[in-house]
C-alpha cells in the first residue's frame, strides 16, 4: 500500500510482454505497476493494471479512476494490425488512371540491389480499388467534373463486397479536397458503412503513392484501432474516468479518442513516441539536453537522438515495408528485447533476434511453456538477474530452466561452458545494440561523446553501461523509473496537433505576406481543435516550421522558424541543418519552399518535483553475488543494493548490481555509478577499457 495526493495522472503502455502505468500525485511522488499484456484483448491488460494500481493504493477502482484529471494511453493495437495483417476489408476510390498507383509503388525498394524480393501484398485488393472520372489541376482548378453517378454505383458494389472501410484518394485533393468531401457524402449514402478516409484529411502532401498509401492503411486499422479505444474509453469511464481518454502519437504529443478516430494511421509509433515525453523531462532534471535514448523491453529496442534538446520528427515511415507519410519521432527500432531469442545456426553461428519469445509462453525461465533461451535467461545465467518473482509476482524466474535452455541450444552446440555461451549471446545483443545507436547518431553527424545515453526500458539498464563504452559517449543516465519510460513520457507529454500546408517557393523570393495569411490559417486551425480538447488560449502554443530542399533535390529537411525570420535567417537555419546531416553545402544554392508547417501544442502544467532526502551515510549492499563479467575478468563477487536505499550522494564503484521495482543495473569495473539530485542514476567511466 502507498499514498499519493489526488488529483493525480495516469499513463499506460502496452508493450509485448508486460503493460506498465505510472501513477504520479499532485506532489510529486509516483508508482508504478507492472502487470503481464493480454495480446487478445489489450484492454483488459489496460483495466488489470487500473485495478492493480487502485489496490496497492488501498481505495477502491471507481476512487481511483475518479481522483484522475489525466489519462494518457500508448498502444501497440495500430502496428499489430498491420504487421499481423488483421485489418479491415477495404475499398479505394482513385482517380482513373492511378488504380495501381498502389502495386506500382513508384518503384521504390529499399534495397536498390535486391530485385527478387516481393513487395507486401497491397492492402486493397484490385477488383475492390475503383477508378472514377473527375480530376483536379496542381492548383486544386476543376479540370474534369466529378461523376457522383460512378460514386454512387461503387457504394454499391462495395456493400454487396462486405467492405468495412473505404479510402478515397483523388488526384490533386492536397490542394483542394472538394472531389473528395463531395465522393464521401455520396459514398456514405449508397455504401451505408462508417470508416471513410479521406487522403485531403489523413495525409495532404504531394504524391500519389505515398498519399494513397497512408490513406489506406489509416482505414486498414480504423475499425479495430477505434473500436478498442471507444470500448476502452467507455469501460473507463463506467469503471470512474471522469476526463476524455488520451493517446500518445506517432508525433510525441497526445490526442483525445474523439480527435483521432479521423487519422488512426497516426498512431503507428503511438508506445515508443511516449519516450519524447520523459526525454524532455530528463533533460530538465539533469541539466543536459544532448540525450541518446535506449528503450530495451520484452521484445525489442527503440533508439531516440535529443540534440541541444530537439527531438527530430520525420514524415516518412515504412511499417512492414507499407510506406506512410505521418509525423512521427525519428525512431530506429531492431529486434533486441529481454525476450530476444538466441541459439545456434545450421552453420554453427550464434544468433541472436531478430525472433522473440514474446509474452506468451516468454523465455524458457518463465517456466510457461518456453525452450529457447533469451537475453532474459542469458542474464539470468550470469548473475545478473535475481532469480524469484518479478514484476509484482506476475513472472518467477527459474535458474535451472534458464541453465538447461542455454546449456541445450548454445553452449553444447558451440562447446563452451553455459556461462561462456550466456555472455556470447549477452555480447552479441549488445553489439546489436551498439549498430542501432551508431544508425541514429554517427550516422546522422552526431558525435556521440558530447550525449549521455538514456538506458530504459525493462532491460536497457541491464545494458547501458557496456554499450555507452563501447559507443564513446560521456556517460550513461538510468531514470529511477526506467522500465516503465514511455509510461512516465505519458505524463508529461504535451497535446499536440500537426497540420501542413502545400507551398512551392524560392525562398529568396518569400513574399511576407501571402505565406503569412496561410501560417495564420494554420494556427487558427491548431487554436480551434486545442480548444475542443479542453484547453484555455493561454495554455496553447503554436510553431512555425518549413519544409525546404535545394532545387533539383528530391527529399525535404524539416526547420523550424520563428514568425519574424527573413529569407536570410533562414537560409542559414537549412544551411546548418544541411551541413549536419550531410556534410556538405551548396554555397548560394537556389532553395526551394515545398510546405507550410504548424505545430499546435496545449501544455499541461508541470508536474511536481517529489522531495528526496540527501544521503546521510554509506549505502550497504544487500548481498554478495557471483555474477560472470566478461573472459577477461571471469566470475567476480559483485555487491548487489536496493534501489530504494539509494539517495542522492550516494556514489559507488563497479561491479554492481542495483535492483529496483522495474528494472536491475549493471555496471562492470572501472564503472561508477552516483545518485543525482533527481533520484536517477548516472554512470561514468573511469577507464577507457571496455566492460561486459
Amino acid at each position: 500500500m502507498f499514498f499519493l495526493k489526488a488529483p493525480w495522472r495516469i499513463g499506460v503502455d502496452v508493450g509485448g510482454t508486460f503493460t506498465d502505468m505510472v501513477v504520479a500525485g499532485a506532489d510529486g511522488a509516483m508508482h508504478v505497476c507492472k502487470v503481464p499484456s493480454v495480446p487478445s484483448d489489450p484492454a483488459q491488460g489496460v483495466m488489470n493494471a487500473v485495478a492493480r494500481a487502485a489496490a496497492d493504493l488501498g481505495i477502491g477502482t471507481v476512487e481511483f479512476l475518479g481522483q484522475c484529471s489525466f489519462f494518457a494511453h500508448g498502444s501497440t493495437v495500430a502496428t499489430n494490425t498491420l504487421l499481423e495483417r488483421k485489418g479491415a476489408r477495404v475499398g479505394m476510390i482513385t482517380t482513373e488512371g492511378f488504380r495501381d498507383s498502389l502495386e506500382i509503388r513508384r518503384g521504390i525498394r529499399r534495397n536498390p540491389w535486391d530485385h527478387r524480393t516481393p513487395y507486401p501484398e497491397v492492402l486493397v485488393p484490385r477488383f475492390l480499388r475503383r477508378p472514377m472520372a473527375g480530376r483536379l489541376d496542381t492548383h486544386g482548378r476543376e479540370l474534369a467534373p466529378l461523376n457522383l453517378d460512378q460514386v454512387r454505383e461503387i457504394g454499391k458494389r462495395f456493400r454487396a463486397e462486405d467492405v468495412e472501410a473505404v479510402a478515397i484518394c483523388l488526384m490533386n485533393a492536397f490542394a483542394n479536397p472538394a472531389h473528395e468531401i463531395a465522393a464521401a457524402e455520396v459514398l456514405a449514402e449508397s455504401w451505408g458503412g462508417d470508416w471513410i478516409a479521406r487522403s485531403s484529411a489523413v495525409a495532404p502532401i504531394i504524391g500519389e503513392y505515398e498519399r494513397g498509401s497512408t490513406t489506406v492503411v489509416s482505414a486498414y486499422v480504423a475499425p479495430r484501432v477505434v473500436g478498442y479505444l471507444q470500448d476502452l474509453e467507455a469501460a473507463l469511464a463506467a469503471a470512474g474516468l471522469r476526463h476524455k481518454l488520451f493517446m500518445l502519437q506517432s508525433n510525441g504529443g497526445a490526442v483525445s479518442v474523439g480527435q483521432i478516430a479521423e487519422r488512426p494511421v497516426n498512431l503507428i509509433l503511438s508506445g515508443p513516441a511516449a519516450g519524447v515525453g520523459s526525454m524532455r523531462h530528463l533533460a530538465e532534471v539533469s541539466g543536459h539536453d544532448d540525450l541518446l535514448s535506449m528503450e530495451i523491453g520484452g521484445t525489442s529496442c527503440d533508439v531516440m537522438l535529443m540534440s541541444g534538446g530537439r527531438i527530430a520528427i520525420t514524415d516518412e515511415l515504412a511499417v512492414a515495408d507499407y510506406d506512410l507519410v505521418i509525423p512521427s519521432v525519428d525512431i530506429h527500432t531492431v529486434g533486441a528485447g529481454g525476450g530476444t531469442v538466441a541459439g545456434v545456426d545450421g552453420a554453427g553461428m550464434l544468433f541472436a533476434g531478430p525472433k522473440g519469445a514474446g509474452a506468451d509462453p516468454g523465455p524458457a525461465c518463465y517456466g510457461l511453456g518456453g525452450s529457447e533461451p533469451t537475453v532474459t535467461d542469458a542474464n539470468l545465467v550470469l548473475g545478473r538477474l535475481k532469480p524469484g518473482a518479478y514484476a509484482g509476482g506476475s513472472v518467477t524466474l527459474d535458474p535451472e530452466k534458464a541453465r538447461a535452455s542455454v546449456q541445450d541450444r548454445v553452449a553444447d552446440p558451440l562447446g563452451l561452458t553455459v556461462e561462456e555461451g550466456a555472455a556470447g549471446i549477452i555480447r552479441l545483443v549488445e553489439q546489436n545494440l551498439l549498430h542501432a545507436v551508431e544508425r541514429i547518431s554517427i550516422q546522422r553527424g552526431q558525435n556521440p561523446r558530447r550525449f549521455r545515453l538514456v538506458a530504459c526500458g525493462g532491460a536497457g539498464p541491464m545494458h547501458g553501461a557496456p554499450v555507452g563504452r563501447r559507443l564513446g559517449c560521456a556517460a550513461v543516465y538510468v531514470p529511477r523509473q526506467a522500465g516503465a519510460f514511455c509510461a512516465l513520457g505519458m505524463l508529461h507529454s504535451d497535446v499536440r496537433q500537426d497540420f501542413m500546408d502545400v507551398h512551392f517557393q524560392e525562398l529568396d523570393t518569400l513574399p511576407e505576406q501571402p505565406v503569412e495569411n496561410r501560417y495564420r490559417a494554420l494556427e487558427e486551425r491548431a487554436r480551434r481543435l486545442l480548444a475542443d480538447e479542453g484547453f484555455a488560449a493561454e495554455a496553447m502554443r503554436t510553431e512555425r516550421e518549413l519544409d525546404m530542399r535545394y532545387d533539383g533535390q528530391q527529399w525535404d529537411l524539416r526547420i523550424p522558424v520563428a514568425p519574424d525570420d527573413d529569407a536570410a535567417a533562414i537560409r542559414a537555419a537549412f544551411e546548418r541543418e544541411y551541413e549536419q546531416r550531410f556534410g556538405h553545402l551548396v554555397p548560394g544554392g537556389r532553395i526551394l519552399i515545398t510546405a507550410l508547417r504548424v505545430v499546435g501544442k496545449g501544455l499541461l502544467p508541470p508536474l511536481a518535483e517529489a522531495r528526496i532526502p540527501r544521503a546521510e551515510g554509506p549505502a550497504e549492499p544487500v548481498e554478495l553475488r557471483p555474477v560472470f563479467i566478461d573472459e577477461r575478468y571471469g566470475t567476480m563477487e559483485t555487491a548487489v543494493y536496493r534501489g530504494e536505499d539509494l539517495l542522492p550522494g550516494h556514489g559507488l564503484p563497479g561491479p554492481l548490481l542495483i535492483e529496483e521495482a522495474t528494472t536491475t543495473i549493471f555496471a562492470g569495473p572501472g564503472d561508477r555509478v552516483t545518485v543525482d539530485m533527481a533520484g536517477n542514476y548516472l554512470i561514468t567511466f573511469e577507464d577507457g577499457e571496455a566492460s561486459a
